[in-house]
């Protein structure tokens, strides 16, 4: 089976990429969704976090604009929450391999915002980049996200720059030119893969 590791900075076209994986009927891990059944009701982080960060869980659900807040107070509190969360999402992207391998399937895919800016990833056969230019990615973030300059600044700040990930891609993926460009490229590996 082919691992394929998707990725790319906030507002670069990750989650339009794997849609097109989905509709392609290729199995996509999504480690963001992964995050969020974490941090909601009965999560399995939720009493850790509780207990690292005192009053931003509120019935038994992380709070998670007191959370950023916390984190943006408290620097130093992003090692513990990874610490937290990162063996729990590793366990269920395992999971998630070890099934489609049972199923026989030839293709999976990992979407991993951070892939890069963690520790090199085994798992990967391929690293697949999304990318666009610095001007789109912010206008996309604030029409969207409706992100203010300081929240996208203090966002990538955190992240690995476009151009380093570029530079460790097996494959990249231009967004900025258009989605049905994006998503030729796209098909165009699945096919190579399939072959």
């Amino acid at each position: 089976m082919k691992v394929i590791g998707l990725t790319g900075s906030i507002g670069m076209g990750k989650s339009t990429a794997a849609k097109q994986f989905r509709r392609s009927h290729i199995p996509v891990f999504d480690a963001d969704a992964e995050v969020h059944k974490l941090q909601r009701k009965g999560g399995a982080a939720v009493p850790a976090i509780a207990a690292a960060f005192p009053d931003t869980v509120r019935d038994g659900v992380v709070d998670r604009n007191r959370l950023r807040a916390a984190l943006t107070a408290t620097p130093a509190g992003w090692k513990t929450l990874e610490q937290i969360i990162h063996p729990r999402v590793r366990a269920a992207r395992r999971a998630f391999l070890a099934r489609c391998r049972r199923q026989g399937r030839s293709i999976a895919v990992l979407d991993i915002p951070l892939l890069l800016e963690n520790a090199p990833n085994p798992d990967v056969d391929i690293v697949l980049v999304v990318s666009t230019s610095a001007a789109n990615q912010r206008a996309r973030l604030r029409r969207r996200r409706k992100m203010s300059e300081g929240e996208i600044a203090g966002i990538l700040a955190r992240q690995m720059p476009d151009a380093e990930k570029r530079r460790r891609a097996d494959r990249i993926v231009d967004t900025g030119l258009s989605r049905r460009y994006a998503q030729g490229k796209i098909l165009r590996l699945i096919q190579e893969l399939r072959t």
